[in-house]
């Protein structure tokens, strides 16, 4: 890969390159699985579902040129982000299998959420109904 030339490297860095079997298909690795979990979830706590699938969903086709912005955007990202992660996630953003990996789990993380809140609310309203009958009696 092109970038790897020009990309600061220590002998004690891991290989950023996912691990591939004998038939030359990338494995998924169970951090790259973490990864994705975790870029996930940041997007359902800030409320972003609709908005993140909608861009996902559209931007599919264009999934290796996203990554290639990613790559490109690096040296001003490093100061916000672990670096590490950054590349990883823009590494695996190349391939269109991960954006759907990344739109399932969204989907995913956004209902369970939903179900939560509702139970929460189905639990206050019942403490409210509670509380209004005990004073009534």
């Amino acid at each position: 890969m092109w970038w790897s030339l020009f990309r600061r490297t220590s002998s004690a860095a891991p290989p950023i390159a996912p691990p591939r079997d004998v038939s030359g298909e990338v494995e998924p690795a169970s951090e790259d699985e973490e990864l994705i979990r975790k870029v996930a979830e940041r997007i359902v706590r800030m409320r972003m579902t609709v908005p993140a699938i909608f861009f996902l969903e559209s931007s599919k086709p264009l999934a290796f040129l996203g990554s290639q912005l990613l790559i490109f955007l690096e040296p001003f990202v490093q100061t916000l982000f672990n670096i590490r992660q950054y590349q990883r996630f823009a590494l695996l953003m190349e391939d269109r299998d991960n954006w759907e990996k990344m739109i399932r789990k969204v989907e995913d993380l956004e209902a369970e959420y939903s179900e939560r809140e509702k139970e929460s609310k189905r639990q206050k309203s019942k403490k409210q109904k509670d509380s209004t009958r005990g004073k009534k009696k």
